[in-house]
Order: structure tokens, then C-alpha cells, then sequence
């Protein structure tokens, strides 16, 4: 049997999105990137890794801002949470979910959409052969995704909707012998 070499996943959430006030989860929007002094900071913090980002225009903007010399792949399966016929509409119109339980949350699909479970079992597969590789891999990502990288370390989805994961955070996990995954530091850094 092949032995995993450990992999420390460094899950970055995308530069703020222009958006325009509405959800954008599979709308193509850009990025509203920072300084660059700024994104040398945080580039020199995370020091030399690979990277792997959504194909999403915010994503990529925020891949090459951050590491403007280097070539870096694209996974679809990173892409955050499809919404359905919720893509576009102003936050403050968004239909109100009430007092449901984590785990109904996690299973509730917008229509036309995917629910977070959904997305977990899209994410899983694309972060277990990013971890395959051993190293330290940056993952250039969003939010949901983030938040389904924690579930898989969790081993449970409905707790990770739960965290906050800022623009520019920093997500730590690392995985580990077997299926096992160890959570490092959450929403690190971000712009909230």
C-alpha cells in the first residue's frame, strides 16, 4: 500500500468580489485586489508553495496578483457553491431559510442549484488528489469551498457552515495518515 506523504492544504479565500451586492456564486465576477503591498505581504507569509485555483475571473485575478510569476493550475470542482436561480439576485433579497437545523441546511438546495452537501462531494475528490501530491499545495479558492475543505476534516458537514471565511483568509488543513486530516488555523489574516 502507498503511504500519503503529509500535505499541508493553505485554502485562500479570493480577493473581495465585485459582485455588485448580489450573489455570485457561479457568476463569472472579478476580483476588487488590494495593494500590492498587501498581497506581497501575504504572499511572503505563505513562502513558496504550488498552486491550484478555481477557474473563476476572481480566483484567477487573485492567483496572479499574489504570485504574478508563476504558472499555476485550474481545478472546476473548485468552483464555489452553484445557487441556482438565486445567482444575481441583491442580498437583501435573498429568501429567508428561517430556523432550519444544521444538517437541513446542509442538505437544502436552492432552485437550479446545489446544496453545501453537493458541493462537499464535488470539493472532496478535487482536495484528496490535490493531497496525493505531499508538500504544501495553495489552494486558491472560495468561501463554500472553504468551508467544504473544513467538513472533510471535520468528518461532518453541517458544522462547517458555522465558520466565517473572510476575502484573502488563510485556511491551514493538513492531511494525514489513512483519511485523517488535522485543522491547523481558520480564516487567518482575511479582510472582514
Amino acid at each position: 500500500m502507498l503511504e500519503m506523504a503529509p500535505t499541508e492544504l493553505i485554502l485562500l479565500r479570493h480577493a473581495p468580489a465585485d459582485h455588485g451586492g448580489a450573489l455570485a456564486g457561479r457568476r463569472d465576477v472579478g476580483a476588487l485586489l488590494p495593494d500590492k503591498g498587501a498581497l506581497r505581504a501575504l504572499r511572503d507569509r505563505l513562502g513558496t508553495v504550488r498552486v491550484v485555483a478555481s477557474p473563476a475571473l476572481r480566483c484567477v485575478q487573485t492567483a496572479r496578483a499574489l504570485w504574478p510569476d508563476r504558472a499555476f493550475a485550474t481545478d472546476a470542482r473548485l468552483w464555489e457553491q452553484d445557487f441556482g436561480d438565486w445567482e444575481g439576485i441583491p442580498f437583501g433579497q435573498l429568501p429567508d431559510l428561517g430556523a432550519m437545523s444544521g444538517a437541513d441546511l446542509a442538505r437544502h438546495r436552492p432552485p437550479g442549484g446545489e446544496s453545501f452537501a453537493d458541493l462537499c462531494a464535488r470539493v472532496a475528490p478535487a482536495l484528496q488528489e490535490i493531497a496525493w501530491q505531499g508538500g504544501q499545495v495553495a489552494v486558491m479558492t472560495h468561501a463554500g469551498v472553504v468551508r467544504a475543505a473544513l467538513a472533510l476534516a471535520l468528518g461532518q458537514e453541517a458544522p462547517a457552515l458555522s465558520f466565517r471565511v473572510d476575502p484573502l483568509s488563510v485556511t491551514r488543513i493538513t492531511a494525514l495518515a489513512g483519511e485523517a486530516w488535522s485543522i491547523g488555523c481558520v480564516n487567518a489574516g482575511g479582510i472582514g
